[in-house]
């Protein structure tokens, strides 16, 4: 495997583009050699989900598409990225918040951290950003 892999998808902001990156990221990771049905894949799986719905429903219509990135570099670190247009921050509610929907990055921080990673969010040169979760490539691979 090359010391350093990249793939990148970008999807219109529509709720169903979130299962289309799902999709896509599960392929990619598998053709990187990661075993689809551990949990560690199935982190991954969720940290996507949760990320493109966030791309989707938070930016108001103001962000047409979003983008998945992925690089995995010397099989030691893997980076997934989602990236939109719009300025606004993720934010993270308070525990006592109560309300259907808001708990995204609560879950994703908790299994970032779980894995061993970390979240950041860094900004675009169109004024947008970009989620990154950045993850020790731990798991057992395909032979």
């Amino acid at each position: 495997m090359a010391d350093h892999q990249e793939a990148s998808v970008t999807l219109p902001s529509d709720p169903v583009s979130v299962s289309s990156a799902r999709r896509y990221v599960a392929g990619v990771l598998t053709e990187w050699g990661l075993a689809i049905d551990t949990e560690f894949a199935d982190s991954i799986r969720l940290i996507v989900s949760e990320l493109a719905t966030n791309a989707v429903q938070h930016t108001f219509g103001q962000s047409p598409t979003f983008t998945v990135d992925l690089r995995l570099e010397r099989e030691e670190q893997l980076h997934l990225g989602v990236t939109d247009s719009h300025p606004r921050r993720p934010r993270r509610l308070p525990a006592a918040v109560q309300q259907d929907n808001g708990r995204g990055m609560v879950i994703i921080r908790c299994l970032a951290k779980e894995r061993g990673g970390r979240l950041t969010v860094t900004p675009t040169a169109d004024g947008g950003k970009t989620v990154w979760i950045a993850l020790p490539w731990s798991s057992p691979v395909q032979s």
